[in-house]
């Protein structure tokens, strides 16, 4: 209808539509969203401060180990963390030396067995040259508690170091020929015997019999925390040192070679009568039968007896255990910075002569070669060794304690010193060493390679 029809009609004409708008009110972002976008914003700065912007992105190689008490090395979560910033992280997977050395190598990437012997069956056994590299070094010791050691001081057996700092000692020199005449089964040079088959040599050593519960009063070494100068104490079995199984444990294998050594009047097993084997051979199972009595089997590893020496009931499972020095020196680091003092009741003995450890990392594949070369030339990987209380090798030497030393000083705990005796126990050669440990374990024969 046209405008002019609309006015005839006298209707008015209807308004144009016309289109309105109405402003949303903006909502306020959540404050959790806040938080979220301020942490995701500081993590990215880190990330690029500290240069790992695009770690999440790079591809992380797993290497498959096999690894005995050394294993706690890289269960560290500080070398953990060194190792995913080259992009490597090791899945363990756990064996004592000798069974790393004897059981298939199938489907690894490196073992890190804890000493030479079984590092030696394991080169023996490559077609092909490997890579290898001896990181640090580690003396073998024995852990006791101090009224043993103080006991072992009024036997005759045992010299406390002097502490610097003019208290309680953690460190002795222990006679290892004078101690084995404890470990024997014989009581003031007679002999003994299992009379009535109870499992107990009639007659041995006992600790009560060398005056464990005869306190004297003197705190020879110092009792310290953990001291016992209170008397009443008492321990009528046998003096025994508390051993690993030496079927699968290097520590355990070592200490074979150190009373043999000492058994054989300071000189290494299998080097006699050379040039008659079945006097050799003959000579060699004699000593092996002559120190099977001295040890206290235990079918563990080196690590899982650690464990239990520095438990609360330490002391109530076995007064000497044997152990690696920096299982220890561990121990009191971490003591120290959570209790601000020494754990002066746990000591160690230093046997004369001495056994050092010496682990060895052998790569068994292209892959395993980057573990190798990082642990030879990574500088954080060695620092964190001292601190994990390892003699860390310089400079292809045989080891060092003065980084060692200088670290437990700087963190309040006292620095171990060599024995003015520097006679060093030599692990006889493999077949000799093999002879004996089956000899005393009655070891069950080694796993082969599956084809």
């Amino acid at each position: 209808m046209s405008d002019t029809a609309r006015a005839h009609t006298g209707r008015p004409a209807p308004e144009e539509p016309r289109l309105t708008t109405r402003q949303a009110r903006r909502r306020p972002v959540p404050r959790r969203v806040v938080v979220a976008l301020v942490l995701a914003l500081a993590g990215l700065l880190s990330l690029t401060v500290s240069g790992n912007t695009f770690r999440p992105f790079e591809r992380i190689t797993t290497l498959e180990a096999r690894m005995a008490s050394k294993s706690d090395f890289f269960k560290d979560p500080e070398v953990q963390r060194l190792l995913l910033e080259h992009g490597l992280r090791v899945d363990i997977h756990r064996l004592g030396s000798r069974g790393i050395a004897t059981q298939s190598l199938t489907d690894m990437d490196v073992v890190f067995p804890s000493g030479q012997p079984a590092a030696k069956l394991v080169l023996d056994r490559q077609e092909k040259s490997v890579r290898s590299v001896r990181p640090f070094v580690t003396p073998l010791v024995l852990g006791t508690f101090r009224a043993y050691a103080e006991t072992l001081v009024k036997t005759g057996v045992a010299t406390p170091q002097e502490n610097p700092d003019g208290g309680p000692t953690l460190y002795y020199d222990l006679d290892m020929a004078a101690f084995m005449t404890l470990l024997d089964g014989r009581e003031d040079g007679k002999a003994t015997a299992d009379q009535d088959g109870d499992g107990r040599v009639e007659g041995a050593d006992t600790w009560n019999g060398i005056g464990y519960d005869r306190d004297d009063g003197s705190g020879d070494g110092g009792s310290g925390d953990g001291g016992s100068g209170d008397g009443g104490r008492s321990n009528g079995g046998r003096v025994l040192v508390r051993t690993s199984d030496v079927c699968e444990s290097n520590s355990a294998g070592t200490y074979l070679s150190l009373l043999a050594f000492v058994a054989n009047r300071n000189s290494t097993p299998g080097t006699q009568n050379t040039d008659d084997p079945r006097l050799a051979a003959d000579a060699v199972t004699a000593l092996a039968a002559k120190i099977k009595p001295l040890i206290n089997l235990q079918g563990m590893w080196a690590d899982e007896q650690a464990d239990s020496y520095f438990s609360d009931l330490g002391e109530s499972i076995a007064p000497i255990s044997l152990l690696y020095e920096h299982q220890y020196l561990a121990h009191q680091i971490t003591y120290h910075e959570q209790h601000d003092k020494q754990d002066t009741n746990r000591v160690l003995l230093y046997p004369t002569p001495y056994a050092l450890t010496e682990p060895q990392l052998i790569s068994l594949t292209d892959q395993g070669d980057r573990l190798v070369q990082l642990l030879q030339d990574n500088e954080e990987l060695r620092d964190r060794a001292i601190e994990l209380g390892f003699r860390v090798r310089v400079s292809g030497e045989d080891g060092t304690g003065e980084r060692l030393g200088a670290y437990l000083r700087d963190h309040g705990i006292q620095e171990p010193v060599p024995n003015s005796d520097q006679t060093k126990s030599y692990e006889p050669e493999l077949d000799v060493l093999e002879r004996i440990i089956d000899h005393v374990g009655n070891c069950p024969p080694p796993a082969q390679d599956t084809p």
